[in-house]
């Protein structure tokens, strides 16, 4: 589940839409962290759903988030940052803990574990949450699709579903990501559920730009 926002990204935002509630920070789970807020919504994000091998998020989720960013390095260097999944608590520092159920290059069917942190809120205790994520769909340089749940102490995510795709663009690497949540919980308050995802995606695809243009081949502590 997610990542987060900042003014530098070249990327676009879609929000789903919702009744106003009480606030419900949660950090994304199928990958990341939470911020204050998301930014805006933009077209160009709007264009086109990314997949992989022709599927993409659930269609039916009312919680859903997209964006891009274009990074400046090499392709290769970029997938395997974001699918080196044992290394994501060097260059992600939501991402407390990280660990792969299987062994090998990550393929379909490749399983893994990770943590993120939290916040209280007024509905929910401060906790961490455990996502365990399936890949079911990766095509090497080109995409990489999971789903899984997120568990925590108090609050869950049935499931998210996160896609991502890599295209080589003139000036670097076109990278794009959408994600949606589904689950009694989350789906209580749409709107800020939504927030925290795509502030949590926006936050993961800055630093996976920041990782993957270092210039020690992208797996360097921020």
């Amino acid at each position: 589940m997610t990542g987060t926002p900042s003014s530098h990204l070249r990327g676009r935002r879609t929000r789903a839409a919702g009744t106003p509630a009480l606030a419900l920070a949660l950090a994304l789970a199928a990958v990341g962290v939470v911020t204050a807020s998301a930014p805006a919504a933009s077209a160009r994000s709007q264009d086109r759903a990314p997949t992989c091998r022709g599927l993409g998020v659930d269609p039916k989720a009312e919680i859903r988030y997209r964006s891009d960013i274009v990074i400046k390095a090499p392709i290769s260097r970029i997938f395997k940052t974001q699918t080196d999944v044992a290394r994501w608590p060097a260059w992600q520092s939501p991402v407390l803990t990280a660990e792969r159920l299987d062994h090998g290059p990550l393929r379909a069917g490749s399983a893994f574990r990770w943590t993120t942190p939290a916040p209280a809120t007024p509905t929910t205790p401060a906790t961490t949450l455990v996502i365990t994520s399936t890949v079911r769909q990766l095509e090497r340089d080109r995409c990489v699709r999971w789903r899984g749940p997120a568990v925590g102490e108090g609050l869950r995510i049935d499931e998210g579903v996160h896609v991502w795709t890599f295209t080589k663009v003139r000036g670097g690497v076109l990278v794009r990501t959408e994600e949606t949540w589904t689950g009694a919980q989350v789906e209580a308050d749409v709107p800020t559920a939504t927030q925290a995802l795509g502030a949590g995606l926006e936050a993961w695809l800055r630093d996976l730009k920041t990782a993957a243009e270092a210039p020690h081949r992208g797996h360097a502590a921020r």
